[in-house]
C-alpha cells in the first residue's frame, strides 16, 4: 500500500523537485501540492494523505497554522513533517508542539528524504539527538515549568518516567533496552502506554513535553556528536 503524501511549499520549483523526488518511489504516491497553508488544509480534508511536507513560511497562512488546523482536525493518522531552510529555529519547535512530527531541511539529499517520510508514516518522529537538544536547548530554557504539565507526569509509573527521560535525552528503543537492561518488545510497550497516559500522538511530542514538565532539564544531559 503506498504512502500517500503531500507536498505543501510556496516555491513552486522547490515543491516539484520534492514530489519528484518521492514520485519516482514505488511506496509512495504524490496526491497532492499545495502553496499556503490554506491551500494544504482543503487538501488535508480532500484526499486525507498520510504525510503532508509542511513549509513554514507561506502567504496566506503560515505552516505553523496550517499544521496546528490539520492535526486538530484530523480523524485520520495524518503525519505532518515540516521543511526547514535553516537550523531550527522558534517556529519549528511552535509547529512540534502543535503536533508535527519532525522536520528536514530542504537541501536534504534525496534518499533520507525518502527515509524521513517512510520513518514518520511508519508511525516515527524525525529528531535526531543532537537537533533535538539544540532546539530544545533554545526555547525551553524560556519556559517555565507548567505545573498542570508537569501534574500530568503523576500518570506514569516510575519505570515509565525513565523511558520518557531516556526519550528526551534522543536514545532510541534499543538504547533504552540496554540503559534500562529490559528487553525492546517491553520499551516499545511503554512508550505506547506514555503516548496514551499523556494524549501525545508520537516521540516528537513526548520529547517536548519532557522538557516542558520539567522531567528533563536543558544541559543535563549531552547528547549528539
Amino acid at each position: 500500500m503506498s504512502i500517500r503524501v503531500a507536498v505543501v511549499d510556496d516555491q513552486a520549483l522547490v515543491r516539484g523537485g520534492l514530489a519528484m523526488v518521492l514520485g519516482h518511489q514505488d511506496d509512495i504516491e504524490v496526491v497532492a501540492e499545495a502553496g499556503t497553508g490554506l491551500e494544504a488544509i482543503e487538501a488535508a480534508r480532500t484526499l486525507r494523505p498520510d504525510v503532508i511536507l509542511m513549509d513554514i513560511r507561506m502567504p496566506e497562512m503560515d505552516g505553523l497554522e496550517a499544521t496546528s488546523r490539520i492535526v486538530e482536525e484530523a480523524d485520520w493518522p495524518v503525519r505532518v513533517l515540516i521543511l526547514t531552510t535553516f537550523d531550527p529555529d522558534e517556529y519549528v519547535y511552535k509547529a512540534l508542539r502543535a503536533g508535527a512530527s519532525g522536520f528536514v531541511l530542504k537541501d536534504i539529499p534525496p534518499e533520507e528524504l525518502v527515509t524521513a517520510v517512510r520513518t514518520v508514516a511508519d508511525g516515527g518522529a524525525l529528531l535526531s539527538p543532537s537537533i533535538t537538544r539544540r532546539l530544545i536547548g533554545q526555547f525551553a530554557e524560556r519556559l517555565a515549568v507548567d505545573t498542570a504539565v508537569s501534574g500530568r507526569l503523576e500518570r506514569l509509573t516510575d519505570r515509565e518516567r525513565e523511558v520518557l527521560a531516556a526519550i528526551a535525552r534522543g536514545s532510541s528503543n534499543t538504547e533504552i533496552a540496554e540503559e534500562l537492561f529490559i528487553g525492546a518488545a517491553t520499551v516499545k510497550s511503554h512508550v505506547s502506554s506514555i503516548l496514551t497516559k499523556l494524549g501525545l500522538r508520537d516521540r516528537a511530542q513526548a520529547v517536548v513535553f519532557a522538557y516542558e514538565s520539567g522531567l528533563a532539564e536543558v544541559g543535563d544531559h549531552d547528547i549528539g556528536h
